[in-house]
């Protein structure tokens, strides 16, 4: 795929300041969740599919308190998501329909309480973006590694609300994230897929599921099922 350019997504709609000014006073009783990678087909489609799938294992729905999205950088807006991701995500008993690919754009940015992105050039190109989106976005893999941190008995409880919660979780591990550092570059990526066999795709699928457990039990409060 080819490498984005800076910049890309940012001031294609309205300004930033317009749409801020469009969101302001907007009700805050959701927790929204960003999932970032490069065409938004393959990877982020994957984890945002993954996510609301799992949320619904743990809580028997998935609530409007909670929303999933994704985009992308490079972005194939109003497109299809690969038909090996839609595999990957069958084998998991999650649905794929009515995807279609984003282009990440400021107003993504600014709505979305976490981002978490496939990589760390993804991360840097969230966080370029402004909006004072670096304290809420993470790589999936080094927000996974965070949150392994965290003790639960510092969060609210869900009796409380699954929102309360999850801005309690993104505040915990912002607040250590100078703390624990990743043991290698390599070790917050999730490779692309795009192109590659179903085999791939399928390592990739078990690598994101991996990584989203313990946070989608985090958020929750719930774990899961053995």
């Amino acid at each position: 795929m080819t490498a984005p350019e800076p910049g890309r997504g940012i001031g294609n709609r309205e300004s930033a300041a317009e749409i801020t000014t469009t969101f302001v006073g907007l009700p805050r009783d959701s927790f929204r969740i960003l999932h970032v990678s490069t065409g938004n087909v393959c990877r982020s489609p994957i984890t945002e599919r993954l996510t609301r799938h799992l949320v619904q294992q743990r809580l028997g729905v998935l609530g409007r308190s909670l929303v999933v999205e994704s985009a992308g950088t490079w972005g194939h807006e109003g497109a299809p998501m690969e038909a090996n991701a839609e595999t990957v995500l069958a084998d998991f008993g999650a649905d794929a329909g009515g995807f279609t690919g984003r282009e990440l754009l400021d107003e993504h940015v600014i709505m979305a309480d976490l981002v978490l992105t496939a990589t760390r050039d993804h991360r840097a190109q969230v966080i370029s973006m402004g909006h004072s989106a670096g304290l809420r976005t993470f790589t999936l893999k080094e927000f996974t590694r965070l949150v392994r941190a965290i003790d639960p008995a510092t969060l609210p409880p869900l009796e409380d609300g699954v929102v309360g919660r999850a801005r309690a979780l993104v505040r915990a591990a912002a607040a250590l994230r100078g703390w624990l550092l990743a043991p290698t570059a390599e070790a917050d990526e999730v490779y692309d897929p795009y192109g590659a066999p179903l085999t791939f795709f399928r390592s990739v699928g078990e690598e994101i599921h991996e990584a989203l457990d313990p946070v989608v039990t985090a958020l929750t409060g719930v774990p899961a099922r053995a």
